[in-house]
């Protein structure tokens, strides 16, 4: 019985390697483990409902040990999930589209903003523009993008529905620094309406001049923007987990934004930007109510197929991907199981 020890030792691995999947993570769940959920930018008004979920206790009270982490440019959430070093995060659409269509798995399980934040803003005494008839002017101006963004992909899209080739354009690849915004070499820079745009505005008014926004939205262009993720194979491992989970981030965020809580929240957010006023921050706090919760905070989530469509449809006409996704297969909506 010199081999014994040897034949209990291969048991045992043979035994550890049928309690895991494929990447070898254990599939069952267990009871406080770490959950670390990557957020698509910054602690701001955008992950208002995020933040409010983590520290007023509700991944806590659905048994959820979780681990809220910052996003940026340098972090990427489908990645993340990808290598296994987060469970759940928020993306975009553009960025959910080029993952899929490169071959990376991804879930949506739901849609935070209702109405995309995305827009450009301008200073009304520098930069001249026809609302309702804006291509002659967009020929003239110069306008800000973030290649490899998602108002790549919008002004893009904003273009062609315009009659415009964006190729004839005069386009400033932009980065984090507004010098040349505030020097005039760039007339329509991009923003979020709901963080940035408020910032940008006070120190606009402050100069004594007066802000405006070109919004694509008004011209029939409603590309997806930040949604929950994370993988089908996680969820099909844990279906119960995902649906708490979900359930605590949308309960988080119908709290948040919930008229009366304005003064918590935005001293709950001015803890993570201390520079910022009480008063800008609840601002930001009104601008994000209109675009997660434009229905009414019942509604916030709900995923929109027919923009999701619309997104997948103009990236690929725009090439941004090389080949069509199969939208129904990448979100959880109700009554659907086609993701599976």
């Amino acid at each position: 019985m010199a081999n014994r020890p040897f034949i209990i030792a291969l048991l045992l691995l043979l035994i550890f390697f049928c309690s895991c999947d494929n990447s070898g993570k254990i599939k069952k769940e267990k009871k406080g483990q770490k959950i670390v959920y990557r957020l698509k930018w910054l602690f701001n008004a955008s992950t208002a409902g995020d933040l409010w979920a983590k520290e007023k206790g509700i991944f806590q009270k659905k048994g959820l040990n979780v681990i809220l982490k910052e996003g940026g440019a340098e972090q990427d959430a489908i990645e993340e999930i990808e290598l296994g070093r987060a469970s759940f995060g928020v993306a975009s659409s553009d960025q959910v589209l080029r993952a899929v269509s490169k071959g990376a798995d991804v879930l949506v399980l739901a849609q935070i903003f209702q109405i995309n934040p995305l827009q450009w803003i301008f200073i009304k005494e520098r930069t001249k523009i026809n609302k309702e008839h804006p291509a002659e002017d967009l020929k003239r101006l110069t306008i800000g993008i973030t290649y490899g963004g998602n108002d790549e992909a919008i002004f893009f899209a904003l273009a062609r529905r315009l009659g415009l080739d964006h190729e004839k354009l005069n386009i400033y690849a932009i980065t984090y620094d507004y010098t040349p915004f505030w020097q005039g070499k760039v007339n329509l820079w991009p923003c979020y309406r709901n963080t940035q745009g408020i910032f940008l505005s006070k120190k606009i008014q402050a100069m004594g001049e007066e802000p405006d926004f070109f919004d694509p939205s008004k011209y029939g262009i409603n590309f997806v923007a930040n949604s929950l993720i994370t993988s089908k194979k996680f969820a099909k491992a844990h279906p119960k987990l995902i649906e708490k989970f979900k359930d605590a981030v949308l309960e988080g965020w119908k709290q948040a934004l919930n008229k009366k809580n304005i003064n918590e929240l935005a001293h709950m957010l001015q803890k993570y930007d201390k520079a910022l006023p009480i008063e800008t921050i609840k601002e930001q706090i009104k601008e994000t109510r209109k675009l997660v919760a434009p229905y009414g905070l019942e509604q916030i989530g709900v995923i929109q197929r027919n923009a999701w469509l619309e997104t997948e449809k103009e990236m690929y006409r725009q090439r941004l991907i090389k080949k069509h996704v199969n939208i129904d297969t990448i979100l959880q909506t109700k009554g659907e199981d086609k993701w599976q």
